[in-house]
């Protein structure tokens, strides 16, 4: 799923060089995708946690992680911006959930492509 909001924020911003990362668990790491940020000509790395409050990852976890990646790369500069926050647009993104999520239930939408033969989007008595 995070590669492919990479693709629709790339698409949609029109930033030419996203690349997805992760913190641990999983690969690329941040290193990794910083790396490949510059090497794809990138002279400043943009940091945006896909989280939605700021917690110890943000304030110590990624800082950390970022930090150490800049040292391979010197002249490139970074920023991690703020975690999603309390942002008045993602009122609309969870409304537009649940009322797509009723739609469904009550026939009148495919499941959605999060839910899709999962059988979790049902109406439970």
């Amino acid at each position: 799923m995070l590669n492919e909001f990479v693709e629709m924020f790339r698409h949609k911003t029109g930033y030419q060089i996203v690349e997805p990362a992760h913190m641990e668990l999983a690969e690329p790491s941040i290193g990794d995708a910083f790396q490949s940020c510059v090497q794809q000509g990138a002279h400043r790395v943009i940091i945006s946690p896909f989280f939605l409050g700021p917690g110890r990852h943000w304030s110590k976890d990624i800082p950390s992680l970022s930090a150490e990646a800049a040292k391979q790369h010197p002249g490139v500069s970074y920023i991690v911006t703020a975690p999603l926050g309390l942002h008045e647009l993602l009122v609309d993104v969870v409304n537009d959930r649940i009322n797509y999520c009723l739609k469904h239930v009550a026939g009148e939408a495919d499941e959605c492509s999060v839910c899709a033969g999962t059988g979790k989007c049902i109406l439970n008595q």
